[in-house]
């Protein structure tokens, strides 16, 4: 089974961090994502999404990460489930992010973040499976290819 999700948006805000009770960091913010296709009245829809981030780089995105930054996610979904006070299940869906890219002009004192001990971001691979590998002419429609060169 995969579960893999890649992502190119922008923080609609600063990354929230807390901690744990066992004193773990975990952030949390909302990624702008435009859907690919245009609607009927010819624009883009967008699609936001909640980012978690754990341990170092849940540290990382609070050091780097602000509102209006242009990056890449890769990550994996998850569902969460939690009853309120009121005794109602509710159920929510978020990306678990393994790690993170700039794909903007921002501060490039960190080209990137990853989890400790996890594979580079499998943007490359997600690409030569669409058949844009290397050597491919579409490279160069790619705004973000270079980043991953």
């Amino acid at each position: 089974m995969l579960n893999r999700v890649i992502l190119i948006g922008r923080l609609t805000r600063d990354p929230e961090v807390r901690y744990t009770s066992s004193n773990i960091p975990v952030a949390n913010f909302t990624l702008a994502v435009d859907r690919s296709r245009k609607n009927a009245q010819g624009e883009r829809e967008t699609d936001f999404i909640d980012i978690v981030l754990w341990q170092k780089l849940a540290e990382l995105a609070k050091q780097y990460l602000t509102k209006g930054r242009l990056i890449a996610v890769d990550g994996r979904l998850q569902v969460r489930t939690w009853q309120t006070k009121e005794g109602d299940n509710r159920k929510t869906y978020e990306v678990v992010a393994e790690s993170f890219n700039f794909l903007d002009k921002g501060d490039r004192q960190v080209a990137s973040a990853r989890a400790e001990g996890e594979t580079p971001p499998l943007v490359e691979d997600a690409l030569r499976l669409a058949g844009r590998g290397e050597g491919s002419d579409e490279d160069d429609d790619l705004p973000f290819w270079r980043v991953y060169q």
